[in-house]
């Protein structure tokens, strides 16, 4: 079943890049008692993910925490070394955390993967954002296959 907004975000843990190499967070420590951002994207280094979703959040990062969120952070099942090396390929910094959901096990949790089998990309997450109050969700955008525009930066800012 698909997450929807008033749901509680599922438990689960992502995999981060730390200054001491690959690490756990889990979706308490990520969300509890925070507003957050988190957008999903079928793949690192994609081109519509790399030169159109992920910059679109790079660029309105400031604003977005101007409107009191905590956390923006950007999920694929990828692995934590791709996520980190893209997060340093696309100039991420500190403005988005990086979550690796290396065997799409949360995209499934929120009833949000997609085959792409037929890209030979196998198992993982549709494009979507949200907002998460607390670990509530109080906004979703799923975009429509091919398309990267309901989840963008600017529509989740006008959603805050």
């Amino acid at each position: 079943m698909t997450i929807k907004v008033g749901d509680k975000l599922p438990s689960g843990n992502f995999n981060i890049m730390t200054d001491d190499g690959p690490a756990s967070i889990s979706v308490d420590e990520l969300c509890g008692d925070k507003k957050v951002v988190l957008f999903a994207v079928p793949g690192a280094f994609t081109p519509g993910c790399s030169l159109n979703h992920l910059p679109s959040y790079t660029n309105l990062a400031d604003e977005i925490y101007a409107k009191g969120v905590d956390t923006i952070a950007c999920m694929a099942v990828n692995d934590a070394f791709v996520m980190h090396a893209w997060g340093l390929d696309r100039g991420v910094e500190d403005k988005i955390t990086m979550l690796a959901d290396g065997n799409g096990n949360y995209s499934v949790a929120l009833g949000l993967d997609n085959d792409y089998s037929n890209f030979g990309m196998g198992v993982r997450s549709k494009r979507f954002a949200l907002i998460a109050d607390n670990g509530t969700v109080t906004s979703l955008m799923i975009e429509e296959p091919g398309q990267i525009d309901v989840s963008k930066a600017d529509s989740i800012l006008s959603k805050l």
